[in-house]
């Protein structure tokens, strides 16, 4: 027995050294040129820098604004006399989905797809047609959007971004037609100058301020430090940012909102169309629950930017106003779950 473990222990240390011996050789014979040079490898902007809120892949939420007034407000049929309306709130869902259809480094593509509704109560019962369906039905909006981040090189990049929705004031299925519809549409060019800092400058063709408008956009996203930074695009939002940490983030700022609303109503034509923006100075606070689920929470002023009531899709001519109303400005509050992307 003694013999067998004398014999068994030579051997197994006669295989260590050999392969000792072996990987030293092989160690000395590699050839590192066959890797290639890492300097040639083409490098790509990434769309987003440091410290920014994570992309929202699917988000619910639910919006309430305090009580407001409606003033000017026609009567039926002649429109002799003008009356104010007490609204006592406006409340609805709001749900959005974009999800990553090409992701790599040379591109981003998304396709997405966004409905909230805006249901309003007003204090007392309404003989007006146009306070009567709007509280009955509410104002809604249904989309579908794109997105296309395309990197040029470490440096520049493009992006456009595309939508196309469905607004108006619907009491079945059968009113929804093409004069509900709105397209709007974005594209930039831009610089990545760090990891900290992206810039670019485009052109727009949006609804935001309720009527359509094709306006210059400017992109700025800018981290300053650990805490401190700003996301913009202008004209319409812009924050300060401040990062308790990669996970706890507090925004300050504006968004501006609208679109315009499809309406059957029983005014000389049979239908107006409601070009309603709103400016939102406001805080937000995101901060992240549990692996890709955040909470983002805002409140802030929704301020009236237009309510006016055409006549015509589209148009900005006096001759065709209906009426329009300097809405009064109530506090609003937004809460909303959220997965994230990575």
């Amino acid at each position: 027995m003694y013999r067998f473990l004398l014999i068994c222990t030579s051997f197994l240390f006669s295989q260590i050294s050999l392969a000792q011996v072996t990987d030293s050789t092989d160690e000395e014979v590699i050839d590192y040129s066959s890797f290639g040079d890492a300097g040639g490898v083409k490098r790509y902007a990434t769309q987003k820098i440091i410290n920014q809120a994570p992309n929202r892949i699917v988000s619910i939420g639910y919006e309430y604004l305090g009580a407001f007034d409606m003033p000017n407000v026609p009567t039926y049929p002649d429109n002799s006399t003008r009356q104010t309306f007490n609204a006592q709130r406006l409340s609805g869902m709001r749900a959005q989905v974009n999800i990553p259809i090409v992701s790599n480094t040379k591109i981003i593509w998304q396709m997405g797809a966004n409905y909230w509704m805006s249901g309003v109560n007003f204090k007392a019962p309404s003989n007006n047609d146009f306070i009567a369906t709007l509280q009955s039905y509410g104002m809604q909006s249904a989309g579908i959007n794109t997105t296309i981040f395309k990197p040029l090189n470490e440096k520049n990049f493009l992006i456009f971004q595309g939508s196309a929705d469905i607004n108006g004031v619907f009491k079945n299925f059968k009113d929804i037609n093409s004069k509900a519809l709105t397209i709007s549409g974005t594209a930039i060019y831009g610089w990545k100058t760090s990891d900290r800092n992206m810039f670019g400058f485009g052109v727009a063709r949006t609804y935001r301020a309720g009527q359509v408008i094709h306006v210059p956009v400017v992109l700025w996203n800018k981290t300053f430090n650990d805490h401190w930074g700003m996301d913009l695009l202008l004209p319409a939002r812009a924050h300060l940012r401040y990062n308790f940490s990669t996970s706890n983030i507090l925004q300050l700022g504006f968004e501006l909102e609208g679109n315009q609303f499809w309406m059957r109503t029983p005014s000389p034509n049979g239908e107006v169309f409601i070009q309603r923006g709103e400016l939102k100075p406001r805080i937000m606070w995101d901060k992240k629950i549990t692996g890709f689920i955040w909470l983002n929470v805002q409140t802030g002023l929704r301020y009236n930017w237009r309510f006016d009531v055409m006549n015509q899709y589209n148009s900005r001519k006096e001759d065709l106003l209906f009426f329009n109303s300097k809405l009064t400005n109530p506090l609003y509050f937004n809460i909303s779950l959220n997965f994230v992307s990575p």
